[in-house]
């Protein structure tokens, strides 16, 4: 097998070196050199004595523009750069899951606590993998196969697979036993598998087909789930100003949602906050496996203090590796943090590269940029004819809060469910602070349908019912401002005390909480049915002649805390405090 391994590394260099060509100019992470044959849009170069990272991202007039992924500082005119023959690729294997990387997928741990430019983050220390062949030399497989499982890789399954665009007889398979990560461990129709694999992170991974999916992700936040759901293989934007709660709701959402994969991208935030996921997930027991979080996570920190460049790089390294391992017939949610850091470093390279530009000084281009990383999301049938799917969230930070600012208008026109982040009720310490009258989910009528099939008929009647409670709330929440609740008709003043109660029982959920920080979708149709019961037991009451001071006086102390008294999956907890609050209602009298 060493001979074997020496011909695969040999087989992932270059096969036509360039010549190291001159460098013209440097400015911050523009770099121009002199163009020679062969060189090609988005090939990765070696910049500088350092062998800084960059890509080609412009060829004109004889003159190449490199995208520098490291701090150019100390690089001058006159230095050379050095082409590598290939486009810029992260290395996916199982040593991902349980990772931390920076946004060229190069492993932090152990990179000291500052990362010195050109100070290439070596591997994480080399390892061994145990593989277990799932066939047999002389078998005929197909691209997207299984050769082989990986038996120590964490919590989820890894396989190594048939790579797209190869085919034919096993010509050699290894036996079981411990293989390094570039050990080749299958010969397949003449190619050569490794149980890593290079893949160029601005190239799709190929599948079969495109599906709908009719099964929703389930989020463990009952704002989402009832009235905002996402379908698996869709896409989300999250948009919202400074302190309404973004970081919180998307690291709920990394814990507690039931994907297989969690691939989380810290893309430009501050590097505080990149601590306290990591921290988190480590503390964490996953509810999936009892073991820890962290293990089937893979963590993409990209900080404000590093590279800007680098964070263009990282949303699209995070999505690679969710296609990664979709292709194994996986369930994986990528968690960009945040889509605006990376708009901001579109913004600053164009303007080095002295681009026309649009709307806020942004590229032109930055809407389709946009739609290219969202539209990799999706549920598929994979090569391997497995289903799969990957689900992106990205999150959106406006300054000032403005929601017509250009990052956020151009995501809301490209994703399929929008969770605005309002700041009027984070203020009042209302979370998640998700608003019901700005936000929308188009995956509905397909989820609707999902719910049916699952055993639950009532789902989409059930999110109208309170979807119209909570408009007919905030109508009338305007003239409580001017006139007072008691100038309102008894049966509008129901309306109101209905908005609090969904506000306050069903929608109101602590991130802090043992208890409430996950909510099962049982027990969440469980509470919005009790609310709704106790909502129209009150209407039947004033219609009866019984006064509406009367009814806003009871105490629903008791329905109100039932999403905190019960335990996650707990409907029948949940049902029995319905029903303890509608007796109690018996007994108020005209």
């Amino acid at each position: 097998m060493g001979a074997v391994t020496e011909a695969a590394e040999t087989r992932r260099r270059p096969t036509d070196r360039q010549s190291a060509s001159p460098i013209l100019r440097v400015t911050g992470p523009l770099v121009e050199m002199e163009y020679t044959s062969g060189i090609a849009m988005y090939d990765l170069v070696s910049i500088g004595p350092a062998g800084l990272p960059g890509e080609v991202v412009a060829i004109s007039g004889g003159v190449v523009t490199v995208q520098a992924y490291e701090y150019t500082g100390g690089l001058a005119p006159g230095q050379t750069a050095l082409p590598q023959g290939r486009p810029l690729s992260v290395r996916l294997g199982p040593e991902l899951l349980g990772g931390i990387f920076d946004g060229l997928l190069r492993p932090l741990s152990g990179a000291g606590d500052w990362l010195l430019p050109g100070a290439h983050r070596a591997a994480a220390e080399e390892r061994t993998w145990s593989f277990s062949p799932l066939v047999a030399q002389g078998e005929q497989v197909a691209e997207g196969q299984a050769l082989g499982e990986i038996q120590d890789a964490g919590p989820v399954p890894v396989n190594v697979l048939v790579p797209p665009g190869c085919g034919g007889a096993v010509e050699e398979i290894a036996v079981a036993g411990d293989h390094a990560r570039d050990a080749v461990v299958a010969v397949v129709g003449g190619t050569e598998v490794t149980v890593g694999a290079l893949w160029p992170v601005r190239l799709p991974r190929p599948v079969r087909e495109r599906v709908d999916s009719h099964e929703a992700l389930n989020t463990g936040q009952r704002v989402i789930d009832l009235l905002f759901p996402v379908a698996r293989g869709s896409t989300v934007a999250v948009p919202g100003g400074f302190g309404t709660g973004k970081t919180v709701l998307l690291q709920q959402i990394a814990k507690w949602c039931d994907a297989e994969v969690i691939v989380y991208v810290g893309c430009g935030e501050r590097g505080n906050e990149m601590a306290d996921v990591i921290t988190e997930l480590a503390e964490l027991q996953d509810p999936r496996t009892g073991g820890r979080l962290a293990d089937r996570t893979v963590t993409i920190a990209n900080t404000s203090n590093m590279p800007m460049m680098a964070r263009e790089a990282s949303v699209y390294t995070g999505v690679t590796v969710a296609e990664y391992f979709r292709d194994m017939g996986l369930d994986v949610v990528v968690i960009a943090d945040s889509t605006s850091r990376w708009a901001e470093a579109l913004r600053e390279f164009a303007s080095r590269t002295g681009a026309l530009p649009a709307e806020e000084g942004y590229p032109a281009g930055l809407a389709s940029a946009i739609a290219a990383f969202y539209e990799r999301a999706a549920a598929v049938t994979t090569l391997g004819g497995d289903r799969g799917s990957v689900t992106v969230i990205g999150a959106v930070s406006p300054p000032g809060g403005d929601m017509t600012e250009p990052v956020t208008a151009h995501t809301e026109r490209f994703v399929r469910c929008l969770w605005t982040l309002d700041r009027d009720l984070a203020y009042a310490r209302h979370y998640p602070a998700v608003s019901w009258a700005g936000s929308f989910s188009r995956d509905v009528p397909v989820l609707a349908a999902g719910r049916r099939a699952a055993g639950d008929p009532a789902w989409n009647r059930r999110r109208d019912r309170v979807g119209a409670v909570l408009a007919e709330a905030d109508r009338l929440a305007d003239l409580v401002d001017l006139i007072g609740i008691a100038a309102l008709p008894a049966r509008e003043r129901i309306s109101v005390l209905a908005g609090r109660l969904i506000r306050e029982g069903v929608l109101q959920q602590s991130a802090l909480s043992e208890r409430d920080a996950f909510c099962g979708a049982e027990k969440t149709a469980a509470l919005a049915d009790a609310v709704l019961a106790v909502a129209d037991r009150c209407r039947e009451l004033v219609d009866s002649g019984v006064p509406a001071a009367s009814l806003e006086e009871v105490d629903f102390g008791p329905l109100l805390r039932a999403r905190e008294d019960t335990g996650p999956h707990d409907a029948a907890g949940v049902a029995a405090r319905r029903d303890t609050m509608l007796a109690g209602l018996g007994a108020v009298r005209p």
